[in-house]
C-alpha cells in the first residue's frame, strides 16, 4: 500500500471518528416527515418537490455521513452511498436496510434501541468508509499503473489486513486519548475522592481534547474535502426536509449547520455522561469500600457506554420533537458553533454527489 493510499484512508478514518464520537451516525435520531404528494417519478423515487412535507411519518426520515469523496445517506429502508471518482463519474451503491429495532419488537424498547442503533451505525459507518476507501485506492493505483490495472486477490487481501489494522489502531487511540487519558489526568489532579467533581473535570478535559482534535484535523487538506462533503450532506437533507426539489440550485442556499447533527447535542451528552459516571463511581465506591482505582473507573465507564448511547438516543429523539423550544435551541447552540469546524461549504460537484446519494436512499425497496 502506497503512502498516498494510506493517507486517503487515514483522512477518512479521522472524519469517521469525528462523526461517530458524539452521537453515533450524524443526525442519528432521524427526523420524521412524509410526502403529501407521493407520485412516482418513473425511477422509483417519490416526487416530494411540489408540496411541502408534513412531519408525520417515519417513511421518509433520513440521516447521513460523509465519506472519502462522497456521502452516505440512510433512510428507514435503504442505505445509499455516492462517491465521486477522479474521472468525475459518480459511483453509487444502494442496499435495502431495516434497523434491528424495526425488525424485532423486543429490540425496539427505549434505551435498548438506542444502544443497538449506536453499534449498527458504527458497523454501517465502517463498511461505508471501506467502500469509499476501496474506490479511492483503486483510482490511485490506476493513476500510477495505468487505466487497465486491476487489483489481484492477493493485493485485496493484503490491503484489507492493512486497513483493518489502521481501523483497530484508530479505535484504540480514540479510546486512549478521549476516554482513558482524561481519567488519568483527573486522577493525577487528586480529585478521585469526589465522584461528581472527578467526572465534571474529566468531562471538561474530554471536550477540550475533542475541540483541539477538530481544529487539528480541519487543517488537513484531505480532511477539508470530507468536511465539505459533510456540509453537502447537511444541505441536501435540509432541502429535502424543507420540501424543496432536490436540485443543486435549491440545495445550495441551505446552511451547512444542521440542528440534528450529533455534534449539536454535545452539551446534552457531556452532562449526561458526567451524571451517569458519577452515580456509577459512587455505587462502585460504596460496594468496594473505597474510591475506585483508575482501572476500575475505566472498566466501569467503558461498560456503561452502550447504556449512555441508549439514553442519549432517547433524549436526542425527544429533543427533535421539541426542536422549536427555546431551551432545546439553547442547548443545541454550542454544537452548532462546533459545526463551524466539522463542516465546510461544498462546491456544486459535491452537492451533486449528496443529492445522488439522497435520491438513491429514497428509492422504494
Amino acid at each position: 500500500m502506497t503512502f498516498e493510499k494510506m493517507r486517503k484512508y487515514l483522512s477518512g478514518m479521522a472524519c469517521f471518528m469525528l462523526q461517530n464520537m458524539i452521537g453515533g451516525l450524524c443526525a442519528f435520531p432521524l427526523k420524521k416527515h412524509s410526502c403529501r404528494n407521493n407520485r412516482g417519478n418513473g425511477n422509483g423515487i417519490q416526487d416530494c418537490s411540489s408540496e411541502k412535507r408534513a412531519f408525520v411519518s417515519d417513511d421518509q426520515s433520513v440521516g447521513g455521513q460523509a465519506v472519502i469523496e462522497g456521502v452516505m445517506i440512510r433512510s428507514p429502508r435503504r442505505i445509499a452511498t455516492a462517491v465521486r471518482k477522479p474521472d468525475r463519474e459518480i459511483l453509487t451503491k444502494s442496499d435495502p436496510y431495516i434497523a434491528l429495532s424495526k425488525r424485532h419488537k423486543l429490540l425496539n424498547l427505549p434505551v435498548l434501541r438506542g444502544a443497538l442503533s449506536f453499534f449498527e451505525m458504527l458497523f454501517i459507518g465502517i463498511k461505508t468508509l471501506n467502500f469509499s476507501a476501496d474506490i479511492a485506492l483503486e483510482e490511485v493505483e490506476k493513476a500510477e499503473k495505468g487505466a487497465d490495472w486491476q487489483r489481484t486477490r492477493g493485493e485485496k487481501i493484503k490491503d484489507g489486513f492493512i486497513l483493518a489494522g489502521v481501523l483497530v489502531l484508530a479505535l484504540g487511540l480514540a479510546l486512549g486519548i478521549f476516554f482513558a487519558l482524561p481519567l488519568f489526568l483527573t486522577e493525577v489532579m487528586g480529585l478521585s475522592k469526589n465522584a461528581l467533581s472527578f467526572n465534571v473535570v474529566a468531562g471538561i478535559i474530554r471536550v477540550c481534547f475533542f475541540v483541539v482534535y477538530l481544529w487539528a484535523i480541519s487543517r488537513w487538506k484531505e480532511i477539508k474535502r470530507i468536511l465539505e462533503y459533510h456540509g453537502a450532506e447537511h444541505k441536501s437533507i435540509y432541502a429535502f426536509e424543507s420540501g424543496e426539489e432536490l436540485t443543486i440550485e435549491n440545495v445550495r442556499k441551505y446552511s451547512t449547520h444542521h440542528p440534528r447533527c450529533g455534534t449539536s447535542f454535545l452539551l446534552i451528552v457531556v452532562i449526561l455522561a458526567v451524571m451517569l459516571f458519577a452515580v456509577a463511581d459512587t455505587i462502585v465506591g460504596v460496594t468496594i469500600g473505597h474510591s475506585p482505582t483508575l482501572l476500575q473507573r475505566f472498566i466501569t465507564h467503558f461498560s456503561l457506554l452502550p447504556f449512555l448511547s441508549g439514553i442519549s438516543y432517547e433524549l436526542l429523539k425527544l429533543s427533535g420533537k421539541k426542536r422549536d423550544n427555546r431551551y432545546v435551541r439553547w442547548i443545541a447552540t454550542p454544537g452548532l458553533w462546533l459545526q463551524k469546524m466539522t463542516t465546510q461549504e461544498p462546491d456544486d460537484a459535491q452537492l451533486e454527489v449528496a443529492i445522488v446519494a439522497l435520491k438513491n436512499a429514497l428509492e422504494k425497496v
